[in-house]
């Protein structure tokens, strides 16, 4: 399980961050010298995992997820600093060792590839979320996150980024495997495996699927009263006066995509995933 550096350029010459590989697969950083760590992480019954790949609504799914499970007041959730409740596995803070001292039931964030997982969740110990986000909206979102990092100092051109993207040249490896992955343990009975499309689509229907994985029990008048406070949170996280226009809406690579670089991404998503029965809506 060897690790080797793996340069980021954030412009077409270079890039201030390192990468690192690992088992084939480029991850942050900060994931450096954990990663066996991660593997033996101990994993409770009653734990919460939710995995996406970065940039796949896991900010608006931990709102939906924190409300479903804890039976939280929405008003409250808004005073709640919510990242401090769910921290990331692999990330440097809190730390693995807080993480695991953290009281039950934990929920817990990560980006990491379905692999590398704790050991414990592959053996069905506790329930995962897992949330996939059409590919072109992803990126989009992705690149606007590196451009907004001071630790990423990425200047490339989006087009150049999407390339990146297209060749599994960034943080957490490729999607396309990222997400494939999950999918092929869909039917697993402690995966859930959701869309971020129907997040804005049919969240009633997203809700009604959260309550029954996580044993939830709720009448129809908490039920719908619960949907209702998830639209809510929804239509705050992505109409916020301080957010960017059209943050977290579906559709949003309409914007920014060429013709050229649409019919390029298109022809290598029909490569990487052709055989693959798991689609997405990229237009709603």
């Amino acid at each position: 399980m060897a690790e080797s550096e793996a340069e980021t350029p954030s412009t077409p010459c270079e890039f201030e961050s390192k990468y690192f590989e690992y088992n084939g697969i480029r991850l942050p950083p900060f994931c450096r010298g954990k990663m066996e760590e991660i593997s033996d992480f101990p994993v409770r019954e009653h734990d919460i995992w939710i995995v996406t790949y970065p940039k796949s609504g896991t900010s608006l799914l931990q709102e939906v997820v924190y409300l479903v499970s804890q039976g939280a007041d929405p008003d409250e959730i808004g005073l709640m600093n919510i990242d401090e409740q769910l921290p990331v596995l692999e990330y440097p803070q809190p730390g693995l060792e807080i993480i695991k001292e953290l009281t039950s039931p934990r929920l817990i964030k990560s980006h990491l590839p379905y692999r590398f997982l704790p050991s414990d969740l592959h053996n069905g110990k506790s329930k995962v979320i897992y949330m996939a986000r059409n590919p072109k909206d992803l990126v989009v979102s992705y690149y606007q996150f590196h451009r907004s990092l001071r630790t990423m100092s990425y200047r490339g051109t989006f087009q150049e980024f999407c390339r990146r993207f297209m060749n599994d040249k960034l943080g957490y490896g490729s999607w396309f495997d990222h997400v494939q992955e999950f999918w092929d343990h869909r039917l697993d009975s402690n995966v859930l495996f959701l869309k971020y499309e129907d997040l804005h689509k049919d969240l009633g229907t997203m809700v009604e699927q959260l309550v029954r994985f996580l044993g939830v029990s709720y009448d129809k008048s908490q039920l719908e009263s619960t949907i209702e406070h998830c639209h809510l949170l929804i239509d705050q996280c992505c109409n916020a006066e301080a957010l960017p226009i059209g943050r977290g809406r579906v559709g949003l690579w309409k914007d920014i995509f060429t013709v050229s670089m649409n019919e390029k991404f298109d022809q290598v998503y029909k490569q990487r995933m052709g055989k693959s029965d798991l689609t997405f809506e990229f237009s709603l």
